[in-house]
């Protein structure tokens, strides 16, 4: 009976601190996934106006699942400490054995400390946010999640790459603010170039007007076009124009598809390799042949 009395008087005052201790966290964590998203929404929107939505959206995403990852990780841990005060461990001892642990550990986790460093100056810097299209730690691919520690990149092949933050030296963002469609399109040297390029312009505003392309493209015309080479078998005309964030790959499969098209009408040759061979004015038939015979 003492030892069920000294149960039953544990579970009144201890046993009910400690359900008291893990409503209030439950509380917290939910009240502060309502709460944040509507926080960074208000600021985002004094701090980002102007900017275009899709990014909004993608530093929106990013910040929130940071803040609530970071928030969920304090209180679990100032929740554990009131929880082992309950159960009557020595909280000082405790934390002077994590002290003494966390000098040992720290000699060799000092990546870690790297990791995090470089992971708050991306989030400071506005590097880049979940969303976003880079290139990192020569890995190209889409950012699927970002933490302080460390990003996540899926890269075309379907292939989910962990880059540690510390490792990242140079961070090329593709798809911060604006992109660019840029084509390099060859045409036989027989054509007229001024009419080619009239042609690659108007099928450029002709896909602007399109109610379907109108929104993904900023450029109206294209704002570079030129030649810009004399290659093997064809004159290379660049095509350069600006698109929406993450657009500038379906814009341009769609601008080759008209253009093809458009050549087709127009009779425009697209150039193949090939080798003419000149054999000069004054050699004889005959020459020609005994020369095709014995090679």
């Amino acid at each position: 009976m003492i030892e069920s009395s000294l149960v039953t008087d544990w579970l009144l005052q201890h046993g009910m601190r400690i359900l008291v201790i893990v409503v209030i966290f439950l509380v917290v964590y939910l009240v502060m996934k309502k709460l944040v998203p509507r926080a960074v929404q208000r600021t985002l929107s004094r701090s980002m106006r102007g900017h275009p939505k899709v990014e909004v959206e993608k530093r929106r995403a990013t910040l929130n699942r940071l803040i609530i990852s970071l928030g969920f990780f304090v209180v679990v841990v100032i929740s554990a400490i009131l929880i082992l005060a309950e159960l009557g461990i020595d909280i000082a001892a405790l934390l002077v054995g994590f002290g003494v642990v966390g000098i040992a550990v720290g000699f060799g986790a000092q990546s870690l400390v790297k990791d995090l460093i470089a992971g708050f100056i991306i989030l400071l810097e506005n590097q880049y946010n979940v969303g976003d299209v880079v290139r990192i730690a020569d890995i190209a691919g889409g950012v699927e999640g970002f933490s302080i520690r460390r990003t996540l990149l899926r890269d075309l092949d379907g292939t989910l790459h962990f880059v540690p933050n510390g490792e990242i030296r140079v961070t090329s963002n593709l798809t911060k603010m604006w992109s660019r469609a840029h084509l390099n399109i060859s045409v036989a040297y027989k054509e007229d170039v001024d009419r080619v390029m009239s042609v690659i312009r108007k099928t450029w505003e002709e896909m602007a007007e399109d109610p379907d392309w109108k929104p993904l493209l900023i450029s109206r015309t294209p704002w570079l076009l030129r030649v810009d080479a004399f290659g093997d078998s064809g004159i290379v005309i660049k095509v350069v124009g600006e698109t929406q964030p993450i657009k500038q790959w379906d814009v341009m499969g769609e601008l080759r598809l008209r253009i093809k098209r458009k050549f087709d009408e127009q009779g425009i040759e697209i150039p193949w390799p090939h080798t003419k061979v000149y054999f000069g004015d004054d050699l004889k038939l005959a020459d020609v042949q005994r020369f095709t015979e014995h090679h």
